[in-house]
């Protein structure tokens, strides 16, 4: 069972990512934003050991309660709990509105009265040009003019609806800037010198604060959290624990591609909702060098892809007391175009479900899992 939770701010949050304090990175801290969905699973996972009052002692021994013994398990060895989705999202009406960022399969420009969408198409190379991509093709954007790129846009839910149908998007309509979502401010610190207890001389720092808009938060699907999984109250979120509050929305169902047409024509787009933490480096969990793909019980034929630099995934054990591995990922929103699919599209319907992880080989990174990691959309072509 899908359990759907809107987690909106009470204050700003410090949602920290990868790069380090320190003269190298200028003594500043960058704000990450869309965060990583295991800053929401570790935030919720503690509500619920808060809720049963019960350690985290407790959680590394096995010792928990019934039920939670069986959605929490153990750190290294999680049990039910998986977050299935993070997204931003804010209030319409009594209802939610997913919002997602923009696909790189989609390069927005600017034009005079607005923005201008441009769609990747894969395309297959003049024989004179060579690359290093094993893909058979290479996504190319379609325009007669010369634009520069836009950042920091969002596709509202109709625009994510249409785009994974493979239908045309409206500048106007189907996008959202930054600007109406959050603001970044910028906050000082001091180092402490606890031998001393006062300030540690020249230690200042700054770090990213995120400002969300009003109405506007963060909407989560967990599986396999039973009835442990808080309804309202409060939430500790972030960097510095700054606080949060939790609620239990009207949810639309979630967008999805024509599932049909995936069947008849053999082709579909795959694009993460959350970082892809892949053997293959930006290749996704099931692929070859060769651009063949297997997992779960299906098949298909890689034939192009648009993945973004990657970015370092860490954080913090708090089981272990220390950081988390650095792992590189393929960034949110890396998209890879498939052919010749082969298996029943019911069990390509269940991977978007349940995310790209070979449970035969990925036993190792079972906490990721749990964390939300490696989520996918299915798209039609």
């Amino acid at each position: 069972m899908t359990a759907h939770r809107f987690i909106q701010p009470l204050d700003v949050l410090f949602l920290r990512n990868n790069h380090l304090f320190g003269a190298a990175a200028g003594d500043a801290s960058r704000a990450q934003m869309p965060p990583w969905p295991s800053v929401f699973a570790g935030a919720l996972r503690s509500r619920m050991l808060a809720d049963a009052g019960v350690s985290i002692d407790q959680l590394k021994t096995n010792t928990l309660p019934a039920p939670l013994d069986h959605v929490l398990g153990t750190p290294e060895h999680p049990g039910d709990f998986t977050l299935a989705d993070l997204c931003l999202a804010r209030r319409d009406g009594q209802a939610l509105e997913r919002l997602r960022p923009v696909p790189a399969d989609l390069v927005v420009t600017q034009i005079d009265d607005g923005y201008a969408i441009h769609k990747l198409e894969p395309q297959v190379l003049p024989k004179p040009l060579a690359t290093s991509s094993r893909a058979r093709q290479l996504p190319i954007p379609r325009t007669n003019t010369q634009a520069k790129h836009v950042a920091g846009l969002w596709l509202t839910a109709t625009g994510w609806q249409a785009h994974l149908r493979g239908e045309p998007l409206d500048a106007a309509q189907h996008l959202v800037p930054t600007a109406e979502l959050w603001q970044t401010e910028t906050r000082l610190g001091i180092a402490l010198d606890s031998d001393k207890r006062a300030a540690a001389d020249g230690q200042l720092y700054t770090s990213d604060a995120v400002a969300m808009q009003r109405d506007t938060g963060f909407a989560v699907a967990v599986h396999g959290a039973d009835d442990c999984l808080p309804a309202s109250g409060l939430l500790r979120l972030g960097g510095d624990g700054r606080g949060a509050h939790i609620q239990t929305p009207e949810m639309p169902p979630p967008a999805e591609p024509d599932w049909d047409q995936i069947r008849a024509s053999g082709r579909f787009r795959m694009i993460l909702t959350s970082p892809g933490l892949f053997a293959g480096g930006h290749l996704p969990t099931g692929a070859d060098s060769d651009g063949g793909w297997q997992l779960g019980g299906v098949s298909a034929q890689l034939t192009s892809q648009a993945v973004p630099r990657h970015e370092v995934v860490s954080g913090w054990d708090m089981h272990k007391h220390h950081p988390k591995p650095a792992q590189r990922a393929a960034p949110t929103g890396s998209v890879y175009w498939f052919e010749d699919f082969d298996g029943d599209i019911d069990a390509l319907r269940k991977l978007s479900e349940t995310g790209l992880w070979n449970t035969a080989h990925d036993n190792d990174h079972a906490s990721r899992r749990a964390e939300g990691f490696n989520r996918i959309a299915i798209a039609n072509v």
